[in-house]
């Protein structure tokens, strides 16, 4: 089972990893209402590597970035959910808008988000700190079907 951390205490455990040569893949994002096709991801996410790292975005972040009613969870209780999920390492609760600070703190071999950041136009801002260190961006598609948004209005429609 994964752990929850501190920022601290997740850098702590990445100078551990450089010692015994671990691969920590990084991912971030909200979370909000669980589903098969977070876990899918985070599958994928974690084949890439040896130990994978979640930036969860907080209450804060995640009602500003997503909008009025979300999260619909608490930043605590996701963690929680996501740390128990077998390829979830560790969690680390940010504020922030970006993931760009837990990134530079951590400094990942390989970045991973997922496959909409692959249409044109559509700008990753962590991409560059990233690469800039000789870092790895993969882009993982999403299982088809299967979004936090579309189980909302899926919600929605029920009597």
């Amino acid at each position: 089972m994964g752990e929850i951390l501190s920022l601290d205490t997740a850098i702590a455990k990445r100078e551990a990893m450089r010692w015994a040569k671990q691969t920590l893949v990084f991912t971030n994002g909200h979370f909000d209402l669980l589903h098969v096709g977070h876990l899918d991801y985070l599958e994928k996410a974690a084949a890439l590597g040896s130990v994978l790292f979640l930036g969860l975005n907080g209450d804060v972040s995640s009602a500003l970035l997503k909008g009025t009613g979300r999260p619909i969870v608490p930043a605590e209780e996701r963690a929680r959910l996501l740390a128990a999920l077998i390829p979830v390492t560790a969690v680390i609760i940010f504020n922030e808008n970006t993931a760009v600070g837990l990134i530079n703190a951590l400094r990942p071999e390989i970045y991973v988000k997922g496959g909409d950041y692959a249409q044109p136009g559509k700008v990753l801002p962590e991409r560059a700190i990233v690469e800039g260190y000789g870092g790895r961006v993969e882009l993982i598609d999403y299982l088809p079907n299967h979004s936090t948004s579309a189980l909302i209005a899926k919600i929605k429609t029920l009597p």
